[in-house]
This record gives C-alpha cells, sequence and structure tokens, in this order.
C-alpha cells in the first residue's frame, strides 16, 4: 500500500511539471519585436526563466530559456537579476499584448541565444 501510493505521488509530481510547460504555438514569429531596458522582475526557475523589462512603451514578460540551458551558455542568474539592462530579441504573444518569447539577450555587451 505504501508502495503505491509513493509512485502515485511521483507520477503526479512529474505529469504536474509537464502540463506546466507550454509549446510555442502562442507567439507570432512573423512579428518579431526588440525590447530593451531595467530588469524589474526576475524567476529563474523550470520551466523557463521569466523577466519582466520596463521598456520605453511598456512592461513587458519576457520568457527565457530553461534554466539549465541559460546556465550551459553563461547565461547565469547574475546575468537576468534585477536592475540590469537588457535587450531581448524575439516574439511577441497572440494571447498577452505584453509577453514575448526571447530568441537572444544582450546583457552588458554580451549576447547569448535562448533556442
Amino acid at each position: 500500500m505504501t508502495r503505491s501510493v509513493f509512485f502515485s505521488a511521483v507520477f503526479a509530481l512529474l505529469t504536474s511539471a509537464a502540463l506546466a510547460h507550454h509549446g510555442w504555438g502562442s507567439y507570432d514569429a512573423s512579428k518579431a519585436v526588440t525590447v530593451t531596458g531595467p530588469i524589474v522582475t526576475s524567476k529563474f526557475e523550470n520551466p523557463h526563466a521569466t523577466i519582466t523589462v520596463r521598456a520605453s512603451d511598456k512592461v513587458w514578460t519576457v520568457t527565457l530559456a530553461p534554466t539549465s540551458r541559460m546556465n550551459n551558455r553563461g547565461a547565469t542568474e547574475k546575468v537576468v537579476a534585477v536592475g540590469q539592462n537588457i535587450s531581448a530579441y524575439g516574439y511577441p504573444s497572440t494571447v498577452d499584448k505584453d509577453e514575448m518569447r526571447a530568441e537572444r539577450i544582450t546583457v552588458n555587451g554580451k549576447t547569448y541565444e535562448m533556442r
């Protein structure tokens, strides 16, 4: 009995993480945008790191790569820390007008690929 409860709990955790992950179909790859400004908030967690950037027109939510990919490419939590000035190039959401998915970011003159 204890064993079945354990495996049920593990299964529930694994499937909830999979359901939280989303595809890229809700972003318009035909309308690239560049968002530049200071990072206001930063969440360096899975399934994707997320920051908000105060651009000249509005505050954007920028979806970045998974944290493991970012770390492997040198884009650590310090790179996307609150207060850093960033330029994010990517695609706007077709669902939320204030959100984008970054293809690459540039911080302190260094560019990091997100895909």
